[in-house]
This record gives structure tokens, C-alpha cells and sequence, in this order.
């Protein structure tokens, strides 16, 4: 586990778990929230009631936020909603933030955006979701080059995973370009155009540089097993996902709609992910311990067995 104070400024890419409770918080989690900071984004998943506190305990601000991505309308995936919303009005928040949920919650998004009496000084872009795919970006929105995906779990009601990537690149070696002549803006150019012609001939990207893979992330919440639960995992650097259940009480998770702690971990140990986050658990359980023996039966990659504000950095390029 990761814990770091609260003034802590965020590493390029991390996760920070805001809540990890599942139906009922405790006294120890928080109902869900998540924050992912990737480069200049930084995306909400499933404000849980709370979560504006939590924002605060962690510091973060709601000028930071560039997008929230609710995976279904249960109250302790959105009921914070509301908070995060007034709170982005209140601080003039300048940047549209795009609010993306199942289209069949639309109703309750509407409702919780406009749950009290406020300005409204807010600029939101609600993106209800029918089917997979690209999330769409919107006009005002910040961003960077990866994509935002979206694929249907199978929970009581509709719900979407959703997971971030980033397309591949390359590295640039200091040595082969100084050996080709080139530097300087030069090298911006190459890497602009592909290729460069220099005194001793055409120099193409490829000859002085390295395959870079794109980073990814993933973020299942309540489903049972399912198709998507595996495209969503496949392969990422981080997976979060939720391990309501122990194994022994398995017919409970399939009879309500989500994984065990056993179930998760095959997914992660099974689809090659490098770090693996559990949460969302049930309150039923007072020993987290419990969570990181299951999973470690079939998963020896980085796990994490959240709590609540926690932080876990994306796996560096090249680690693992």
C-alpha cells in the first residue's frame, strides 16, 4: 500500500482511492471514489457520498478535475455526486467537465446536478452511455492523447467499465542521434515527420529511437464475470477493480451482481496486468488481510488492497 499526507502533490500518473466501502461505508472507508491523475487529466470515478471530503483530506482540488466517470447510478458509485458538482460551481472551475454514466441513470445524474439550491456556475457536458466504445471528447474539455473506452458489465442494473489508453510512441536514443548529426529542433522535426534528411543521407525515426508501449489503465466496478471485464483487463499497467466478496461466499457475489477477491485476481493474473487494485468491499469483512490472501493464490504481480486515500502509481515503462 501507498500512503502518503495530504499536502502530497501527485506523481504524473497515480491513483488516489477516495473510498473503498461498497454498500455501507464503515468507520474505517468511505463510500467509493477514485481519482486517476494521468499527465494533465485528472479523472473522478464513482463519487460515492463523501467524496468531496475525501477530495479535501487528499488534496485534491475540484479546479484539477477534467472529467467524472460514474460506472452506474447505485448511491455509493454517485451520491456525491452532487457535492463534486456545487463544489465545481463554487470554485469557478473554468474548463467544461464532461460527466459520462449509463443513459439509462440519466434521470438520477439530472437529479443529483441540481439536488439544492446554487448558481449553477458550473460548465458540465453529460454524456449518457448506450453502447461500447470511445468516449467522445466534447468541445472545452481538457485533455490529453489518451482514450477514454467504455464497455457493459453485467450488474443489477446497467453499468459500464471503463479503461484509458494511451497510444504507442517511441524513445528517442541520445547516442544514435548524435552519431546521425541530429539535434536540436531537428529532432522535434524527425519526430514530426518520420523521417529527416541530413549531409549523409535520410534519417528515419526508427533508426534512432526505441518502441515506447502506451501506458493503460482499467477500472471495473460491480459486475459479475463477463466478457467485458476481460477486454477491459487485458494487458493494462493498473487494473482497480472490485473484489466485493471473498470466495467462500461466492453465491452471494454472482446472486447480487460482483466478483470475489479470487474471481478479480484470476482476471488480473490471467490478462497479464502489472499492478492490480482491489476494493469495494463488503463491510461483512473486518480483515483486509483476508483480501491479499486470496488473490495472492493466483496473482504474485504489485497488489494493492485498498484503503481508503491510499495512493498506487502506474507502473513505470519498462518495470515489472
Amino acid at each position: 500500500m501507498f500512503r502518503t499526507p495530504a499536502n502530497h502533490r501527485a506523481s504524473s500518473r497515480e491513483l488516489v482511492a477516495l473510498g473503498t466501502a461498497s454498500q455501507v461505508p464503515t468507520r474505517t472507508r468511505n463510500h467509493n471514489g477514485y481519482a486517476l491523475f494521468w499527465d494533465d487529466e485528472v479523472i473522478l470515478f464513482d463519487p460515492g457520498e463523501g467524496t468531496q471530503r475525501q477530495m479535501l483530506h487528499a488534496g485534491i482540488s475540484a479546479t484539477a478535475l477534467t472529467r467524472i466517470a460514474i460506472t452506474h447510478l447505485h448511491g455509493d458509485h454517485s451520491l456525491g455526486l452532487a457535492g463534486v458538482v456545487q463544489r465545481i460551481s463554487l470554485d469557478g472551475v473554468p474548463q467544461t467537465v464532461p460527466v459520462t454514466f449509463p443513459a439509462s441513470g440519466r434521470r438520477w445524474v439530472e437529479a443529483l446536478c441540481d439536488s439544492t439550491a446554487y448558481y449553477h456556475q458550473e460548465h458540465l457536458a453529460l454524456q449518457g452511455l448506450s453502447r461500447d466504445g470511445v468516449v467522445p471528447r466534447v468541445p472545452g474539455e481538457l485533455h490529453g492523447s489518451a482514450t477514454l473506452r467504455a464497455a457493459r458489465l453485467d450488474h443489477s442494473l446497467e453499468a459500464y467499465g471503463y479503461r484509458l489508453d494511451e497510444p504507442d510512441g517511441r524513445r528517442m536514443d541520445p547516442v544514435r542521434l548524435a552519431a546521425a548529426g541530429i539535434s536540436g529542433p531537428d529532432v522535434g522535426r524527425l519526430v514530426q515527420e518520420g523521417g529527416l534528411r541530413t549531409p549523409h543521407g535520410t534519417v528515419q525515426v526508427e533508426d534512432v529511437s526505441d518502441p515506447r508501449p502506451g501506458q493503460s489503465f482499467a477500472f471495473v466496478m460491480d459486475t459479475r464475470m463477463c466478457d467485458a471485464v476481460w477486454s477491459l483487463a487485458d494487458g493494462v499497467d493498473l487494473l482497480v477493480i472490485e473484489s466485493t466478496f471473498l470466495d467462500r461466499d461466492r453465491g452471494l457475489a454472482r446472486d447480487h451482481g460482483h466478483l470475489t477477491a479470487l474471481q478479480a485476481a484470476t482476471v488480473a493474473a490471467q490478462s497479464g496486468v502489472r499492478s492490480l487494485v482491489l476494493t469495494h468491499f463488503s463491510q461483512r469483512y473486518s480483515d483486509p488481510a483476508e483480501f491479499e490472501k486470496e488473490a495472492r493464490t493466483v496473482f504474485d504481480g504489485d497488489l494493492t488492497v485498498a484503503a481508503d486515500l491510499d495512493r498506487v502509481p502506474v507502473p513505470r515503462r519498462g518495470e515489472g
